[in-house]
């Protein structure tokens, strides 16, 4: 029986008679998304379901989903899915990250233009029979500074188009390498360099816990006088009511906005004011962005229902079936080895090399590779999977190398992650035991046994009574259970480590009380999806 597609929301009619030209049946009810009861109450009929923004697969449309196989969203976020509870179902949820790129780049140019030149403002004058010439005094792109804050696939696109205008482009990005930034001919500065010398800053990263507010109002007071700002990257990256502010006082000339904390934005602290552009969310609505998207999602859809092939997913790994029995608990080790590094590394990342003993050697280490690129890469793109994961990297100019050895000491097999920057290598080093689960084995050298878990603490001290001591009273004063606690040093009164995993994310309070005893060298947070 041939596989069935619901294709709840508006696509693309190419894309349509791309599943039928493949032998798939499909359904297209592009209204159905918006009437969730009635999506709950069909889904169990269908292989895979296509959507864009409209449809929510929430987990009471997953629980009817008894025949689902794969959700395909087209475009990039997938907020509008619960990918946990389609994760435990099976169901695999896939994106298309790469298709609209350019439109939201041009769109970003679009803006700065737009506010540039008040070009909205002089419009609505003059559609209103006003002849304000001199009322709409604009500035010149051309030899102007253009500070991009993240460099990657997008922030790349704006880079380039911007040279073009004769720009000099600055960019801060803490994982583009010098090489890179070289080929890009872009300058590779420091967040507050960028903010002192930029006439336009333009963002393109997404929403992280490093990222929200990155333009803070401590961080736009540290801007040139004049500057203006663009965010057609995701909302929350800019303190609005601050921006309002710096806006009103005249030290900000303009801003373009098409993304908002809160959306859809019905009031917004930037609504309003003179010099400010702003558009709902508009950044990849184009005809080309919204062919390339639905005829991605076909094509990836009829790959994995008729052949199994897995492209852009963003809740399963690119291996077999069979390989996925054995390799499973492995590929999550790879992917925390690659978080733990992620999280522990500030400055860029030039290379990242990985050792593969005994067992691990002889697995799949394409997919093992990507996982653990995907856990290092996480930390700067959320968003990122195991299929994009290899692609960021590249365009970024991160060097990857593997090694592989036959079984050299205690375990099976094992893996070890070294990630290279300019000024250190980092280094940890993990198994997976007979029950199945990772655990880290080494880090800087350095032997441990730890359980992983979702919410850690990692810390360094030179190897000295009382640390024990300190870290126990201070989580204990702090409310913070710990359920594992490892500790391991490189010889006696040396250099030393501890691991706590803990049940719930160690707050800022407990970490500075820790600073304050002056023990620690190092003190850091870590979250880990072990879901």
């Amino acid at each position: 029986m041939a596989p069935k597609v619901l294709i709840s929301d508006k696509l693309s009619e190419a894309a349509v008679q791309i599943f039928r030209d493949r032998g798939i049946e499909v359904d297209f009810q592009p209204d159905l998304g918006k009437d969730k009861d009635k999506l709950a109450e069909v889904i169990g009929q269908y292989d895979g379901l296509a959507i864009r923004s409209a449809t929510k697969v929430t987990e009471k449309i997953l629980a009817n989903a008894d025949n689902l196989k794969v959700i395909a969203r087209a475009g990039i976020g997938t907020d509008n899915i619960d990918k946990e509870a389609a994760s435990k179902r099976g169901v695999i949820v896939m994106n298309t990250p790469f298709g609209n790129m350019i439109t939201t780049a041009e769109h970003a140019i679009a803006m700065m233009f737009a506010v540039a030149r008040q070009i909205p403002e002089a419009s609505a004058s003059t559609h209103a029979g006003k002849w304000e010439k001199s009322k709409f005094m604009g500035t010149e792109l051309t030899n102007k500074t253009l500070g991009v804050i993240g460099a990657g696939n997008i922030g790349g696109i704006v880079c380039d188009r911007a040279r073009g205008l004769k720009m000099k482009v600055v960019a801060y990005d803490p994982f583009l390498g010098q090489e890179k930034a070289d080929k890009m001919g872009v300058e590779k500065v420091e967040l507050d360099d960028l903010l002192a010398r930029a006439d336009f800053i333009t963002l393109h990263v997404p929403l992280t816990d490093q990222t929200r507010n990155i333009l803070s109002k401590e961080n736009l007071a540290k801007t040139k006088k004049g500057v203006r700002i663009i965010n057609c990257a995701r909302g929350g990256l800019v303190d609005e009511g601050a921006l309002a502010e710096a806006l009103t006082s005249g030290h900000v000339a303009g801003a373009a906005f098409d993304v908002f904390s809160e959306e859809p934005a019905k009031e917004n602290a930037l609504f309003n004011l003179p010099n400010v552009v702003c558009t709902p969310h508009l950044g990849a609505a184009t005809t080309e962005a919204q062919e390339n998207v639905a005829l991605q999602v076909a094509e990836q859809m009829s790959n994995y229902l008729l052949t199994g092939a897995v492209e852009n997913a963003l809740n399963m790994p690119s291996v077999t079936a069979e390989e996925a029995k054995i390799m499973g608990p492995w590929i999550k080790l790879a992917d925390h080895l690659g978080a733990f590094v992620g999280q522990m590394t500030d400055e860029p990342i030039k290379a990242i090399n990985i050792l593969y003993d005994g067992v691990a050697s002889e697995m799949n280490l394409d997919a093992l590779n990507c996982a653990v690129v995907a856990g290092i890469m996480k930390k700067v793109n959320p968003d990122v999977n195991m299929v994009s994961a290899p692609v960021v990297a590249k365009e970024r100019g991160i060097q990857i190398s593997t090694t592989n050895q036959d079984k050299s000491g205690t375990f099976d097999g094992y893996i070890k992650v070294t990630a290279v920057t300019e000024k250190r290598e980092r280094s940890v080093g993990g198994t997976v035991f007979s029950d199945g689960k990772p655990r880290f084995i080494q880090i800087k050298g350095i032997n441990i046994d730890a359980e992983v878990g979702a919410h850690m603490l990692y810390t360094t001290n030179n190897d000295v009574p009382g640390i024990i001591g300190s870290l126990g009273q201070t989580m204990g004063e702090h409310g913070v259970n710990i359920a594992n606690f490892t500790l391991g040093r490189s010889e006696a009164g040396g250099e030393a480590i501890a691991l706590l995993y803990v049940d719930e994310p160690v707050p800022a309070e407990a970490r500075a009380k820790l600073a304050e005893t002056d023990l620690f060298n190092q003190i850091k947070p870590l979250q880990f999806d072990v879901a």
